[in-house]
């Protein structure tokens, strides 16, 4: 099992919870709220961590988001080993209305990966593909 450090910024911070034993994430709550610009907000988790070397924390959207307007900023969001302030989550109102989010919602998951180190090896030409340079939507089906 891994061990993640983890720090409240308050007491009153949440803890990551598991909601099941198979759950794949640790639920993670809102807690400090800032404005960053018109519907945009920077949303803290209340906690910080001590990631182990050699792993990364990810953080993906709680499916209750889609019941609202608001959006993962950049759909996820990496968390390197060496980060040692608090996890912020920042989020997109994608309605034309207000929306809120109060201390204590479920706004994400987290969940934890080990990183691979990778060689890179410069080469002049690729094997090819059957696929080849298709890109976006090339192997979908019509």
């Amino acid at each position: 099992m891994l061990k993640i450090k983890l720090q409240k910024t308050t007491e009153d911070a949440h803890m990551p919870f598991k909601a099941s034993s198979d759950a794949a994430c640790y639920d993670v709550y809102a807690h400090s709220i800032t404005s960053k610009e018109e519907g945009k907000i920077a949303v803290g988790l209340g906690f910080k961590t001590e990631i182990p070397k050699g792993y990364k924390g990810i953080l993906v959207p709680r499916s209750n988001l889609v019941k609202s307007f608001w959006m993962m900023n950049n759909s996820f969001g990496v968390i390197d080993a060496d980060y040692r302030g608090e996890i912020k989550v920042i989020l997109i109102n994608l309605s034309n209305e207000p929306q809120t989010i109060q201390d204590g919602d479920r706004i994400a998951q987290m969940v934890f990966q080990q990183v691979e180190k990778a060689n890179w090896e410069l080469v002049v030409e690729l094997e090819p593909t059957e696929r080849g340079e298709g890109g976006f939507g090339h192997t979908g089906k019509k």
